[in-house]
This record gives C-alpha cells, sequence and structure tokens, in this order.
C-alpha cells in the first residue's frame, strides 16, 4: 500500500488509577490542552473511548467530552472508539452526537460497538444476550434520526412515536463507524455502518469486511477502516521512557485481559514483562522505528486511518507531549 493519505489519530480515556491519583480537573484540562497542540501540529483525527463502573475514572460520557474538544478546537476530527450502543437510548445518542457536530461545525466520526463486560450490562439492567437484537434495532434508528427522518419505532427495545431530530446535524449524514473484533460484528459492520474500526492486528478481520462490502455489491474502497498498534509511542530516548511507562501499560494490559476473559473472548492476555507488552503491540520507538513500523503494520492492515492510545492511565498529560510532536514532525510527514 502506498504511504500517501494515511490519516494519524490520537486516542484517550482519560482513566485516573488510584494508585497514580491525579486531580481529575487537572487531567482533563491538561489532555484537552495536549489536544489543541496537536491539532496545530497537523494531527487529523482525536478517538474517545468508553466504559462503565471502572475506578480509575476510566471516562463513561464521551459525547461531553467530545462537545469539549469540540469547543476548544476547529480542524481535528473528533470520533467515538467506541460508543457502546446497546447500553445507550438511540434517540438520545442521536440528539447528542447531533448537537456535537453543530459544535464541532460538522467533524463528529460516530464510532459505536456492541460492548462486551457483563459488569456493564448488569449494572445497567440489560441482559448481556440481547446486545446483538439491540445494536440491530439501535444502529438502523440511529441512522434514520440523524438523516433527518421522522422516526416510529414499535420495538421491541426501543419504542417512538413520531420522533424527529433537532437541531439537525451539519453534515447531511454523519460517518457511522462501527468496530468489533469477532466475524459477526464485523459482518455487521458491512451490512449496517459506513466504515469499520478496531485495534491491533486485525488483517483478516478487515479482508473479512471488505469481501462482505463486495458481496453486498459496494466498491470497499469507498469505505474507510481505522485501525493501528495498540501503544506506538516514539521518543528521543525510548528506553528512559520504557522505564517511566511500563507499570502503567501492565495495569492497563492487564485489566483489558481480565475483561476479555470474563467474557470468553482472547483479544488481550496476561503481561508481566516488557516482552509481552511488545508481543502485544506496546512499542516505544524511536522516529525512523515508527516509520518502518506503520509501512511494516499497513502492508498487513489496508487502513486510512492509523490510530493508538496517547497517554499510558496515571501518568500526567504532559509525558506524552514529546510523543504528539516528534509523531508530528518526523514521523507523519512520511505518510502525507
Amino acid at each position: 500500500m502506498p504511504d500517501g493519505g494515511l490519516r494519524f489519530g490520537l486516542w484517550y480515556d482519560f482513566r485516573n488509577p488510584p494508585a497514580w491519583r491525579q486531580d481529575p480537573a487537572r487531567l482533563y484540562r491538561e489532555i484537552l490542552d495536549q489536544i489543541v497542540r496537536a491539532e496545530a501540529l497537523g494531527w487529523d483525527d482525536v478517538w474517545l473511548s468508553e466504559h462503565h463502573f471502572i475506578d480509575d475514572g476510566y471516562t463513561p460520557s464521551m459525547l461531553p467530552l467530545a462537545a469539549a474538544i469540540a469547543a476548544r478546537t476547529a480542524r481535528i476530527r473528533i470520533g467515538t472508539s467506541v460508543l457502546l450502543l446497546p447500553l445507550h437510548d438511540p434517540l438520545r445518542v442521536a440528539e447528542d452526537a447531533a448537537t456535537v457536530d453543530v459544535l464541532s461545525d460538522g467533524r463528529l466520526e460516530l464510532g459505536v460497538g456492541i460492548g462486551y463486560r457483563r459488569e456493564e450490562f448488569e449494572g445497567f439492567g440489560i441482559p448481556r444476550r440481547e446486545r446483538a437484537s439491540r445494536m440491530d434495532e439501535a444502529v438502523p434508528l440511529l441512522r434514520r434520526l440523524l438523516r433527518g427522518e421522522r422516526v416510529t419505532s414499535p420495538g421491541p427495545h426501543f419504542r417512538y412515536r413520531e420522533v424527529e431530530l433537532y437541531p439537525r446535524p451539519v453534515q447531511p449524514a454523519p460517518r457511522l463507524w462501527m468496530g468489533g473484533f469477532s466475524e459477526p460484528a464485523v459482518r455487521r459492520a458491512a451490512r449496517l455502518g459506513d466504515a469499520y474500526i478496531a485495534i491491533g492486528n486485525v488483517g483478516p478481520l478487515i479482508r473479512l469486511y471488505r469481501s462482505e462490502l463486495a458481496a453486498r455489491g459496494e466498491d470497499p474502497e469507498r469505505h474507510e477502516i481505522a485501525a493501528g498498534l495498540a501503544w506506538l509511542l516514539v521518543a528521543r530516548d525510548p528506553e528512559r521512557r520504557w522505564r517511566d511507562a511500563e507499570r502503567h501499560f501492565l495495569y492497563q494490559i492487564n485489566l483489558y485481559a481480565r475483561w476479555f476473559a470474563e467474557a470468553g473472548m482472547a483479544v488481550a492476555r496476561v503481561a508481566s514483562s516488557r516482552a509481552d507488552l511488545a508481543a502485544q503491540g506496546v512499542l516505544i520507538v524511536s522516529p525512523e522505528q515508527a516509520v518502518e513500523t506503520i509501512r511494516a503494520y499497513r502492508r498487513e492492515q489496508p487502513v486510512t486511518r492509523f490510530y493508538g492510545w496517547t497517554l499510558p492511565p496515571g501518568l500526567p498529560a504532559a509525558w506524552s507531549d514529546e510523543h504528539v510532536e516528534l509523531m508530528a514532525r518526523e514521523v507523519m510527514p512520511a505518510f502525507r
């Protein structure tokens, strides 16, 4: 795949683990400041992530954060990777998403996914076995509302009578990204969405997505794909950065490993060393190594947007400033 035309995105979850507790207002403010600087440096996208009931403050409310970013920026696209749609009322999602799109003057990239953590479905009182049927019902409703249609829905999960979305989004039809790590999720993305978003080594899933699109008579080249290594951080002194961040990476990866294991999904594995982390796509490298790593990744995963986590949970936002600046100045130009 040629280097040109690749977009680059930051990814944040605003986590604040108890072991490294920071003032939450300051942490949020400093991350927003970093996003503003990233926009000035030429980053294309910022992505947000959602989970619930986590004691480290993993953000449960992406669209309010997207609105805050919209108010502070002018060009960068603002995406959700991903909003856990079965936990939400699609009418409320449509209203909040349209508001963010208006605030940002048409810069929202709305990504949705099915969710997997048992505690989240139990917490909201939603049977986990209903997540696929809720997703299949909610996505068409969300699309119709964002297109400005008047909607009546008899259920079974969402019941509306003659509802219509105001204000309308600035974009005539905001792009709907769909994420997932299973074949059913990818097939659903091809059937119901506009673009596919994932993370990690997902080449087989991307190939399935493109083949499903072709089977439906659609041109796969017209559908964007966003993915990347979980962590690809750039530093002048990678060894020093590793010493700073290794415990924080282990904290994050091992929580994900536990969550996926409890859900019966083999997506992340327990890590106890730097080698374990690297095997799961956690890298800190020089700018030159980053260019080669992204080229190699893209040969296996034909992505149009490359993104990854920006701030290891528990470190101050300023810790990632070097990465944000070096990526923009010395890595991203190789792919423009």
